[in-house]
């Protein structure tokens, strides 16, 4: 997308910190307190908060929310994607196959950036709250600013939240002591309460990318949804609530407009993490992980597209679970691969033809064309290694999935057909005669197949803890991840979560 970020980027060099470690001083991070006084510096402070949302890559971790790693944890633990070994690529020290097989432990790479994704962004905005206290505004000015990053730093704590539980809750930057962990229910509560002050301060208007009033129920909404799931409380009802306060939104009749390059123009989407290659931002490269080397000549006559690493697939199962006239079956690539320029199938190295496959012979040595690939993202010839398409985080159709949830676990399913006709006239199918829970479970997949959020939809339905492709059954600790043994050696008090 070409939108306006160069406050964005600005800030992010003036107050970036690679802080992720809880016991790291950042005093010394922030350069100038002075700064911050006129309009045009304070949104370059807030800016800051919205340039974390795109991760970092630093030499501790890769932690890009897009792709690797982040991205790729909460893809491969679920049930809709996988990254098989093929030959020696893709191995990487066994952290794919442990997340597939729900075996990782506490020193597994993927963990370590998410974990450091949220902290890192969290430091951050503590550090503009902090600039923003010093810079002499006003009380009255400091609130609705404040109301802004708290919300950013509530969502940071939500994913947080969501696969680690019992977390450190972190907000005054001064504090030097080393944290502890704060119960997963009290950090439910710090992100319920923070949403819920923030809001009154918000912008009730449509604002692209920016956390208003609608980004914040919607983020509430998430949490009351998984309530249970997360502290063992039902709040189907709050979910309801907080849905009822979204407005102004439509779903798209083009389901994949939400996906395309210029996606920034679509009615549907919520919240988005917006990218402009020209503008530098990084991480934006998951189109590129997925398909084969050759990917490129399908797409270009004469490969004018990046590199291909032929990695994250589809898992079996997933492309099946659609039905061959759901529009949605197009997010993934299947079958023969045309090379632009001769009009035949691509062939491989070994001299065979390029062809995916659903199925996977053999997971820790997959032959390269096995596994059907990620094409939900528009491809376009000419686009460089960092794609310009914004990066979706919430759609008006999940709004619509949670009500129509919210009222089966209910006992309402009556009341959720209105929601879900509305996502099956668009994608080509028919709403059943029962909606019940399986239904529910197997549209979630349809729905949001490779956005990122098909691992907590698994927690919640419970089929996380079943088997299946090359996974037995899961431990229920395993809800959330263990806390990376990195952070528990720098900080004494922590304590690893039950199980690990």
């Amino acid at each position: 997308m070409k939108f306006k970020i160069a406050s964005f980027l600005f800030s992010g060099i003036f107050l970036f910190t690679s802080c992720t470690a809880l016991d790291e001083e950042l005093y010394d991070k922030v350069q100038d307190t002075d700064f911050g006084k006129t309009p045009s510096e304070v949104e370059a402070l807030v800016g800051g908060a919205y340039s974390s949302l795109r991760g970092f890559k630093d030499d501790i971790s890769t932690s890009y929310p897009t792709s690797e790693y982040v991205f790729f944890l909460n893809e491969v633990v679920s049930d809709e994607a996988t990254i098989p070994t093929r030959g020696t690529d893709w191995y990487d020290g066994g952290q794919y196959q442990e997340a597939q097989r729900h075996t990782w432990d506490a020193d597994n790479g993927m963990i370590l950036s998410a974990w450091r994704y949220s902290y890192t962004g969290i430091a951050k905005i503590n550090s503009i709250i902090y600039q923003i206290d010093q810079s002499g505004l006003s009380e009255e000015a400091q609130t609705p600013i404040k109301a802004e990053l708290r919300a950013v730093r509530a969502y940071y704590y939500y994913l947080l939240l969501d696969m680690f539980g019992n977390v450190p809750i972190v907000t005054d930057f001064e504090d030097q002591e080393l944290p502890a962990n704060s119960s997963r229910e009290e950090v439910f509560e710090f992100v319920e309460t923070e949403l819920l002050e923030s809001i009154p301060y918000l912008s009730s208007e449509i604002a692209y990318s920016k956390f208003t009033q609608n980004v914040a129920y919607a983020l509430l909404a998430r949490l009351y949804l998984n309530s249970e799931a997360f502290v063992g409380v039902p709040r189907w009802q709050d979910c309801i609530d907080a849905c009822r306060n979204i407005t102004g939104y439509t779903l798209e009749p083009d389901y994949f407009a939400n996906f395309a390059t210029e996606n920034q123009n679509s009615n549907e989407i919520i919240l988005a993490i917006p990218y402009d290659s020209d503008a530098g931002t990084l991480g934006n490269y998951l189109n590129s992980m997925s398909a084969h080397y050759l990917h490129r000549f399908t797409i270009s006559p004469i490969g004018d597209y990046p590199w291909s690493a032929n990695g994250i697939s589809g898992q079996p199962g997933a492309y099946s679970a659609f039905e061959d006239h759901d529009v949605r079956k197009k997010s993934f690539l299947e079958g023969e691969q045309i090379h632009l320029g001769t009009g035949s199938v691509l062939i491989m190295d070994n001299g065979e033809p390029l062809v995916y496959t659903e199925e996977i012979g053999n997971f820790t040595n997959a032959q390269q064309n096995e596994g059907v690939r990620l094409n939900k993202y528009e491809q376009k010839a000419g686009e460089t290694w960092e794609r310009d398409h914004d990066w979706v985080v919430i759609r008006y159709a999940e709004v619509l999935m949670m009500q129509a949830e919210s009222y089966v676990r209910m006992g309402s399913p009556d009341l959720a057909r209105p929601f879900i006709e509305q996502i099956t006239a668009r994608a080509g199918t028919e709403t059943p005669a029962t909606i019940d829970l399986d239904y529910l479970n197997n549209e979630l997949l349809r729905e949001f197949i490779f956005e990122g959020k098909r691992r907590t939809d698994n927690i919640r339905f419970g089929t996380f803890f079943q088997p299946w492709w090359e996974k037995g059954a899961t431990p229920e600790y395993r809800a959330i991840f263990p806390i990376p043994q990195v952070e528990l050696d720098k900080n004494t008090n922590l304590v690893q979560n039950p199980g690990y």
